[in-house]
């Protein structure tokens, strides 16, 4: 009999091992990669994550510390329609709103975004990040969190300015939508950790990606109570009848080592793989493969398809370079990506 209790305890904990190992490759297994071409870069994801969720691998990554990062215009989404969206929103915000008197400085702003978009370039003016960012909190200065989260979802519905057949809420790149899948699938726990306003990347992802809105880092501006007006927060407390307004102060522009700042005061953990496209990401991708205690990766997104999107080649080779010479792994819209936003995307040239 107790040959026959301890045979039926052995079977028991094979069969739960089998089923756990199963279960740990599942998702890896039989998740399918619908908007790529086989490649490299997909390659090497797939590997990685095998690697990194299979137990007993000597990469095996606990689920608590599979952290993923991702900048959002030009790796998530669009970012050549011209340009970045949060520049085209203020632009439309200072010119075209009929809800708002501009000041002559803003204006000036807007105008500056207008021209540059002509050649689908940002203004190539020294500093222009942070002038963009100083005016958009202005612009945007005494509308509450709420107003302003539908302000801009509104602003989403309208159509991209050189695609036919596609919102702003639609301009998304579709493979990266798998890949953000494809990793939550598998236990990573994924941000967004971007140069624009934290609250429009909150109105734009969370819902196509399934994204939290504390999963969202971006830039922000000074927050206070309505009944405030200037008070240190200290020095104030919040009333009954307060909505909490965004302020014309910018507090951080979350670019380059900001990137990295903002991850360690609000994920607490070294990321251990990120995905980026720009200068304002090498930071980050530093940042999660220097000293890491896991196994971990960086990959940066070219944009160097002329057909389906708005891309400069002459750029795109220099940032190929760079990025090799960082040992950063490639990934290629024009190779790697079976489509863009699309099939019934097209491209106005």
């Amino acid at each position: 009999m107790n040959k026959i209790k301890k045979l039926t305890i052995m079977i028991v904990f094979v069969f739960i091992l089998f089923i756990t190992i199963s279960c740990s490759q599942k998702n890896n297994k039989e998740f399918t990669f619908e908007a790529w071409n086989q490649s490299d870069s997909l390659n090497s994801l797939k590997q990685y994550v095998s690697d990194t969720t299979s137990e007993g691998s000597n990469k095996f990554i606990p689920k608590e510390d599979r952290i993923a990062v991702f900048d959002m215009d030009g790796t998530l989404y669009g970012e050549l329609f011209p340009e970045y969206l949060e520049y085209l929103m203020l632009e439309y915000r200072v010119l075209d709103d009929p809800t708002y008197n501009a000041s002559e400085e803003l204006k000036e702003v807007g105008m500056q975004i207008r021209e540059s978009g002509k050649t689908y370039s940002t203004p190539n003016i020294s500093g222009y990040d942070l002038i963009h960012a100083n005016a958009a909190a202005k612009a945007y200065a005494g509308m509450t969190v709420n107003e302003f989260t539908n302000y801009t979802k509104e602003f989403l519905k309208k159509d991209v300015k050189c695609f036919k057949n596609m919102t702003y809420k639609e301009a998304f790149y579709k493979p990266m939508i798998e890949v953000v899948t494809y990793l939550q699938q598998n236990d990573f726990t994924t941000y967004v950790v971007s140069g624009s306003d934290r609250f429009l990347c909150r109105a734009l992802v969370c819902d196509t990606l399934n994204i939290p809105e504390s999963q969202v880092i971006g830039m922000d501006v000074k927050l206070e109570g309505t009944s405030q007006n200037g008070k240190s927060g200290l020095d104030y407390q919040f009333l009954n009848t307060d909505e909490l307004v965004r302020t014309d102060e910018l507090v951080i522009k979350n670019l380059k080592m900001n990137k990295v700042a903002l991850i360690a005061k609000e994920i607490g953990k070294q990321p251990v793989i990120s995905f980026g496209n720009s200068s304002g990401d090498i930071s980050m991708h530093v940042y999660t493969t220097t000293k890491n205690k896991y196994e971990s990766k960086a990959y940066m997104l070219v944009a160097d398809d002329t057909i389906r999107d708005h891309a400069k080649i002459e750029e795109a080779n220099k940032r190929q370079k760079m990025w090799n010479d960082y040992g950063f792994n490639i990934i290629s819209m024009k190779n790697d990506f079976k489509t863009i936003y699309g099939e019934k995307v097209e491209i106005i040239n």
